[in-house]
């Protein structure tokens, strides 16, 4: 079958996808977009998360004919400035140290950026609840919520980045 939806704001289409073909597997091996991670493969760890239709998923458990017509939006279309410019909560999570061994990061950067684009001003059970969805084996959370905290606040403030 052939999907025809936009990702990152561009228009896209993949040919010859198989019926149970994942989302995730069509941005990674059909279009060349390696944010989203493949880890679990069952929706637990957050990893492959994406917005679909302004909505976080986890791009494991969607079919990729169930995107025909929709808007995709993968950690590399956060910064959807100049190229090699970072999306204030990129660079955030930079800033706070909240990348380490950076496998959990795509699907937490989305996360946190759709939490801010709700929620301003969010409460640390905001963060929290938004980000429960994401595993992360490396840290203790507390960097990762400092950076969601550095992004808000920044945004608060009328920095960009």
């Amino acid at each position: 079958m052939r999907v025809k939806f936009t990702v990152n704001g561009r228009p896209q289409r993949a040919d010859d996808v198989w019926e149970g073909e994942s989302l995730l597997y069509v941005l990674r091996e059909r279009l060349g977009l390696p944010g989203s991670k493949n880890a679990c493969e069952q929706g637990e760890c957050g990893s492959c998360t994406v917005r679909l239709d302004g909505v976080p998923v986890c791009a494991c458990l969607v079919a990729a004919g169930q995107a025909e017509g929709r808007e995709v939006v993968t950690v590399e279309g956060l910064a959807a400035g100049t190229p090699g410019e970072l999306a204030p909560v990129q660079q955030a999570f930079i800033d706070a140290g909240a990348v380490q061994c950076g496998f959990c990061t795509p699907g937490l950067l989305v996360a946190a950026d759709d939490l801010l684009a709700h929620t301003p001003q969010p409460s640390d059970a905001d963060i929290r609840e938004a980000l429960s969805g994401n595993l992360c084996r490396c840290t203790g959370y507390e960097k990762i919520l400092d950076a969601v905290r550095l992004a808000a606040a920044r945004a608060q403030a009328g920095q960009e980045v």
